[in-house]
C-alpha cells in the first residue's frame, strides 16, 4: 500500500459523492430522520426510546453505510473505471483503503450528526458518555462500509447489491439482541448470535446505557466491532477482481 495513492482514491471518491447529493442525504439524513420517528413513535412511553434508541444509533448508521457503499462500488465495476484504476500502479489494498477513508470520514460526520440528534434533541437517557455512543456508531458505519466493499464482489448489478441485504443485514438485526436477550434464544441462534458483529455492537451500546465508567466488557465490544471491520476489509482487497463482470 502506498499513502500517497490511498489519499488520491479517497479524494476521487469524495468528488464523485459531491455530485451525487442522492447518496449523502442517503448516508447522513436518514438515520436522523429514522431515530426522530421512533422518537415519537414511542411518544407515549419514552422509556421504549431509551432502551432501543441507542441500539437502534449504531444500526443504522451500518445498514445505510452498506447499501451505499456496496452499490457506489459496484458502479465503479460495472462502468469499467474500477478495471481503469487497477490497470494503474494502484494496488488493491490502495483502492479499499481509499474507499474507505472516503466512506469512513462520512460515517464519521453521519454518526456525530445522529448521535447528537438522540442525545441533546431527542433526549436519548444515556447513563455513559455520549462521546462512548458516538464511538461505537462510528465504527457501526465503518463496519457497513467494510461490508459493502466486500459484497459488492459478488453482485452484477445495483439490484443484486440490494439483494445482499436480506442475506447479510437482517439475520443479524434479528440475532444482535434488539428484540430479546441473547442468552434467551434458542442455544443454536445464540450461539449464532455469538460470532456476529451486530450483537457487539448492541452490547457495546447497551454498557454505555447502564453504565457511567468504561467497563471492560465495552472494550471487548468495541475491539471485536473493530477487528471485524478491519476483517472484512482484508476480505473485500482479496476478493477485489482487476476484470469487470
Amino acid at each position: 500500500m502506498n499513502s500517497a495513492r490511498t489519499l488520491a482514491t479517497a479524494a476521487r471518491v469524495l468528488r464523485q459523492l459531491r455530485h451525487d447529493p442522492r447518496s449523502i442525504a442517503l448516508m447522513l439524513l436518514v438515520p436522523c430522520v429514522m431515530l426522530f420517528l421512533l422518537r415519537y413513535v414511542f411518544d407515549g412511553t419514552p422509556k421504549v426510546f431509551d432502551s432501543i434508541g441507542a441500539s437502534l444509533l449504531g444500526i443504522f448508521p451500518l445498514i445505510t453505510m452498506f447499501l451505499v457503499t456496496s452499490i457506489a462500488t459496484l458502479r465503479e465495476r460495472t462502468s469499467g473505471t474500477l478495471e481503469r484504476l487497477l490497470a494503474m500502479p494502484l494496488g488493491k489494498g490502495d483502492l479499499i483503503a481509499g474507499y474507505a477513508l472516503a466512506f469512513g470520514l462520512l460515517a464519521i460526520v453521519q454518526s456525530a450528526l445522529a448521535t447528537g440528534l438522540a442525545v441533546w434533541f431527542l433526549g436519548l437517557d444515556v447513563v455513559g458518555s455520549p462521546w462512548l455512543l458516538l464511538l461505537v456508531a462510528l465504527l457501526d458505519a465503518l463496519l457497513g462500509t467494510a461490508l459493502g466493499l466486500f459484497v459488492s464482489a459478488f453482485a452484477a448489478s445495483e439490484y443484486q447489491a440490494v439483494q445482499f441485504m436480506p442475506a447479510v443485514i437482517f439475520p443479524q438485526l434479528l440475532l444482535c439482541g434488539l428484540f430479546i436477550a441473547r442468552d434467551q434464544m434458542q442455544p443454536v441462534l445464540e450461539g449464532i448470535s455469538n460470532v456476529l458483529p451486530m450483537s457487539y455492537a448492541v452490547d457495546g451500546m447497551d454498557e454505555v446505557l447502564r453504565h457511567t465508567d468504561v467497563t471492560a466488557d465495552f472494550i471487548r465490544d468495541v475491539l471485536i466491532v473493530a477487528a471485524c471491520a478491519l476483517f472484512v476489509l482484508a476480505l473485500g482487497a482479496a476478493t477485489l477482481r482487476r476484470r469487470t463482470a
